[in-house]
């Protein structure tokens, strides 16, 4: 029974930092249709950003805390450069993307070097779980991500700009004739998206190598659960998250990593063949 508790755990930790990722992209792409290959070094300079805090001396949370904003200045700069330019483009921006993410990688190799780097953990209790102990980290980044994904829907949902986000996204041209500034929402959407990902770099670097490829191993889960779940509604995110990040851990548990990544793949063609818009891609709302 506590094995099993354990498992449960450690997939409730992966699905919730896995959303956390996807979430952040399905923000970028709902509202301009921007395909961000570059979304996994985004999360990767979260971790860096914690790295490079911590060895001047900045307390791990300060440094956690900074990361989403150190990141979401870099994705303004990102989209004040480029995204602007090819807004709505789902094809231009994969290439577009694809370079930027090469261009982060390089970057990051030259400034750290390309060896990988260790962040503690801020604390090293652990709680008792039958005869095991599973690390209290975890679970306080567990209770953090839950309360971060709880906020963004409750900015996109409840809020009086994620009502204005919400209009863009549906009909751009008619909310630019209504006078809504377009401009300023797809850029405060690119950067909250940004954001997301460098904070969910900086929360998981305590407990993952942190390198200049570390983003990969994120990046295509998280377009994995987009499609399984649906890029329209938020809640595809959960469905297409929960199911991809489940099945995963379950399988690398119970088979092995290479069997369950083969494993994710045909759960996704599946799905995707019989619902191209994913789980919930034909439906309205959250």
């Amino acid at each position: 029974m506590a094995e099993i508790a354990i498992i449960l755990l450690n997939m409730a930790s992966y699905v919730l930092v896995l959303v956390l990722v996807a979430l952040g992209l399905v923000v970028v792409f709902g509202m301009m249709r921007v395909i961000n290959m570059a979304h996994g070094e985004l999360f990767m300079l979260g971790a860096y950003t914690v790295v490079w805090l911590q060895a001047a001396g900045a307390p791990f949370w300060l440094a956690v805390a900074a990361a989403p904003v150190v990141v979401g200045a870099v994705g303004l700069v990102i989209e004040a450069a480029l995204i602007r330019h090819i807004y709505r483009r789902p094809l231009d921006t994969i290439l577009a993307t694809w370079g930027l993410s090469i261009a982060l990688k390089q970057a990051v190799v030259l400034i750290w070097g390309p060896a990988s780097h260790s962040v503690a953990a801020p604390m090293a209790a652990a709680i008792g779980v039958g005869d095991v102990t599973y690390p209290v980290y975890r679970l306080l980044l567990m209770a953090v991500a839950v309360a971060i994904i709880a906020a963004v829907f409750w900015i996109f949902l409840r809020t009086d700009f994620g009502l204005v986000a919400r209009a863009v996204i549906a009909r751009p041209d008619t909310a630019a004739a209504l006078g809504i500034d377009t401009r300023r929402i797809y850029r405060a959407s690119f950067v909250i998206g940004t954001a997301l990902a460098g904070l969910a770099g900086a929360l998981v670097a305590p407990l993952i190598s942190v390198d200049p490829q570390m983003g990969l191993g994120y990046l295509i889960p998280a377009f994995i659960s987009i499609m399984v779940g649906g890029a329209g509604p938020l809640a595809g995110v959960l469905v297409g998250g929960g199911l991809v990040g489940g099945t995963n851990n379950l399988a690398t548990v119970w088979l092995s990593p290479v069997v369950a990544q083969i494993v994710v793949f045909l759960l996704a063609i599946v799905i995707i063949r019989l619902r191209p818009q994913g789980l919930l891609g034909g439906r309205d709302g959250a």
